[in-house]
């Protein structure tokens, strides 16, 4: 929050910390940190025996995100909330729809690499990798049946559960595209079985974060679907009843969603308005959702409910304080972008993603979203990538944030990296293949060598949640000890136990030495590692691209490294400090390790036709939906 220049704005910005407080406070882990309760957990030997679906399996319920103490064991579910009575007629009904753009696709450039045929040796070593990825998924997915069946999240070191997704099950229907496309059909079909009795215009929890619901459950649907060729019509009933249900969260007076939504009051009549504050992810990234529901039910109001976003998104896009790029909170209600801090890190990055890619799901008939997306890159390249000094002198990007002030006169960069953040690299790889911008590709290089170098760097050989680095002050970019060790003492926030009479290096020295920050890094902000997809999204991306072999040895060493510091006996783990030589396990599995991290560490692995690039485009949780043919 920057500082008010006039007294007379005390008092508003009294009310806007006490409204970030209380907002953020609510925000679910996938968009900001969580930090519950540490275990420590042995591993266990790989195991591939099939478990059966149980019809009531034993479980213990966790806490849900932000708790600081586990439920006993004696504490029950959360209960399923009433349903509403009566389903009531829309308070602010649309007049016109926005009509699908229908058609022969226009010609786009292909995005994956002409692969020719592999040695016996290269097929041999490729295979090993994808078995031992797949023995882990079933590893994980058999604790799932086992411990948390129809729930949303497994505990996986105490085998409990957590209701944290409407309680809908959403591990359950975000893994079911990864248990086809892994060839696990019985698993799959029961999994199918299952969703058939859920009831998804009941959720289990009072406020429905409805972009999270949108990418898990709609997509899950979506996607699963789309892969197995349309045989199981049940997925896309099921699709369409939370479609149909979700869109009861657009019903406001300009048609913007609550992305927060109460839906209870909602169902019941209340009426209701677009908040004021809103992430602007939770926003920008419900399109390839609601655009794919639209083509395969043919029903436009989908399509309509999202391209209002799009095109206030678009009028708005040079109106922001950093022109081209939109802040990360938005106020839905009056459809303006006034906040001062941007990034394509957490709270805003699928926003920038979802511009190709919606470009692609539409067949190209539209050139809206190719227009917004090339408006970003100028301010991106110049304001939120920056190269940092290594001490190998890596020629590397790392995706960072800045803060603007209210004039836009200066322009504060954080050199910020985040995990999630790592999605850009694949971003500007598939930009730069289908609107035919050849140079991206060397930026779009870097950005995932960087993440890999972000990997090869620490104690465990995993990436930390957010970290900080030194940027680079000249093209040379050689390393700088003395430099380097600088910024590390002026990243701390050490208060206590710095020795006096230090000089700036020596401060440093004695700060990255006790709190171990590895050379390259100035600081480390959040040291977990909780199951993220995005570095190897972009590396499997990278890889389908080019067709380079070292993408896949930097994928096995990534995965070898997560699967000894995560295994548990019933799944796998988040980690609480990857600088550490043994960090503490924490009992949290979010449901995108099976349907986003392992799939894609499986996809590196299989054939070049899993998850064709030129045949589907994956949502934000790796969901694929069929794109249309070029003509």
């Amino acid at each position: 929050m920057f500082l008010p220049r006039r007294r007379s704005t005390a008092l508003v910005l009294a009310c806007c910390i006490a409204f970030f407080l209380w907002y953020f406070n609510s925000i679910e882990p996938t968009l900001r940190p969580f930090a519950p309760p540490l275990s420590s957990q042995e591993d266990h030997p790989l195991t591939s025996e099939a478990i059966p679906a149980p019809e009531s399996p034993p479980q213990t319920p966790i806490q849900d995100h932000g708790a600081t103490e586990p439920l006993p064991p004696s504490q029950p579910a959360p209960p399923t909330l009433s349903k509403p009575a009566a389903h009531h007629s829309e308070h602010y009904p649309v007049k016109s729809l926005t009509p699908l753009p229908k058609g022969a696709s226009a010609k786009i450039s292909k995005i994956q690499h002409a692969f020719g045929p592999e040695t016996q040796d290269e097929r041999v070593e490729r295979e090993e990798r994808l078995a031992a990825v797949k023995r882990s998924f079933v590893h994980s997915w058999q604790g799932y049946k086992k411990h948390a069946w129809k729930q949303d999240e497994l505990a996986p070191i105490r085998g409990g559960y957590a209701t944290t997704f409407g309680g809908w099950g959403a591990t359950l229907v975000d893994s079911l595209d990864s248990l086809w496309m892994m060839g696990l059909k019985d698993d799959f079909e029961d999994a199918v079985k299952a969703v058939k009795e859920m009831d998804f215009s009941v959720p289990k929890i009072e406020d429905l974060n409805v972009f999270e619901t949108t990418i898990r459950y709609l997509g899950g649907f979506l996607g699963a679907y789309d892969l197995s060729d349309a045989q199981y019509p049940i997925l896309l009933d099921k699709a369409k009843e939370v479609g149909e249900f979700l869109y009861g969260a657009f019903d406001t007076p300009n048609r913007m969603p609550v992305t927060r939504w109460k839906w209870e009051e909602s169902k019941r009549g209340a009426k209701q308005e677009a908040h004021p504050n809103a992430l602007v992810a939770e926003v920008g990234s419900l399109t390839l959702e609601f655009t794919r529901l639209a083509q395969l039910t043919d029903d436009a109001k989908f399509y309509d409910a999202i391209q209002r976003i799009t095109n206030v998104f678009d009028e708005n896009q040079n109106r922001t304080v950093l022109p081209g790029l939109w802040p990360v909170l938005m106020d839905t209600q009056h459809e303006q972008f006034a906040d001062v801090g941007f990034t394509l890190g957490g709270m805003a990055d699928s926003t920038y993603e979802y511009l190709p890619k919606q470009h692609m799901l539409l067949g190209g008939l539209t050139q809206q979203y190719k227009k917004m997306y090339e408006a970003t890159l100028a301010p991106i390249m110049k304001h939120i990538f920056f190269r940092p000094m290594t001490p190998d002198n890596a020629d590397i990007l790392v995706s960072s944030g800045v803060r603007v002030n209210g004039n836009a006169e200066v322009i504060v960069p954080d050199f910020e990296g985040q995990h999630l953040g790592c999605f850009t690299g694949g971003m500007i790889g598939i930009g730069a293949k289908i609107f035919d911008r050849p140079e991206d590709l060397k930026t779009a290089r870097r950005l995932v060598d960087g993440c890999i170098w972000a990997y090869n760097h620490t104690q465990t050989g995993i990436m930390p949640e957010i970290f900080n680095m030194v940027p680079c002050k000249d093209q040379d970019c050689k390393w700088d000890e003395g430099r380097w060790l600088k910024f590390v003492g002026i990243k701390s926030h050490r208060i206590e136990g710095i020795p006096e009479g230090l000089s700036d290096e020596g401060k440093g020295r004695w700060v990255a030495r006790e709190d171990r920050i590895p050379e390259g890094f100035s600081a480390i902000k959040d040291r977990r590692y909780i199951l993220r997809p995005e570095a190897i999204e972009s590396i499997f991306i990278f890889y389908r691209m080019t067709g380079e072999k070292k993408y896949q040895d930097a994928a096995w060493q990534m995965f070898t490294a997560i699967e000894n510091y995560t295994r548990t006996d019933i799944a796998n783990a988040a980690i609480d400090d990857v600088t550490a030589e043994t960090p503490r396990k924490d009992d949290r599995m979010e449901s995108f390790w099976l349907a986003e991290t392992l799939k894609y560490f499986y996809a590196i692995f299989a054939d070049p036709e899993v998850l064709d690039l030129d045949k589907y485009v994956l949502n934000t949780e790796a969901h694929p939906f069929k794109r249309p043919i070029s003509s």
